[in-house]
């Protein structure tokens, strides 16, 4: 599965993409103005050029795990794209992306990084949900 993850912000959104095993994220150049018309067009034509079947926009959460203004802003921004796109569109909490991205530095833009650094979040996280059964003659052990 190809997964897409976007780093949104109203000047640049930062853009990264998984290998298809969902092990490696490598950034991509940033989009401009994503909320626009144009911004969004490029959004789809990048979805359809990599063969995305997810997109993960990061939720820029307080540090306590409140909502604030540029959150609501995310979330209007995710709920467009859902209606644009034919794959799911989900939200992901971005806290300390941003400042991984400045520490890493790199020839990609730093929000692009920041947009690889959410996506290897989602995929560990991900891929911990979904080990396989061992012993597929028994049910999973119950997780916790």
């Amino acid at each position: 599965m190809r997964v897409l993850a976007l780093d949104y912000g109203k000047a640049r959104c930062g853009c990264a993409v998984s290998d298809p095993t969902g092990t490696v994220a490598t950034p991509l150049e940033p989009v401009l103005t994503p909320a626009t018309r144009r911004g969004r067009a490029r959004l789809r034509d990048l979805v359809a050029a990599i063969g995305a079947d997810r997109v993960v926009v990061g939720l820029p959460l307080s540090l306590s795990g409140g909502d604030s203004a540029q959150t609501e802003e995310a979330r209007a921004f995710a709920a467009g794209l859902a209606d644009a796109l034919a794959i799911p569109v989900e939200l992901y909490d971005e806290r300390f992306t941003t400042r991984l991205a400045e520490r890493s530095g790199g020839r990609a833009s730093e929000d692009s990084r920041a947009a690889a650094h959410l996506l290897e979040g989602w995929l560990a996280r991900h891929a911990s949900d979904a080990v396989p059964n061992p012993n597929p003659d028994r049910a999973p052990a119950a997780r916790g």
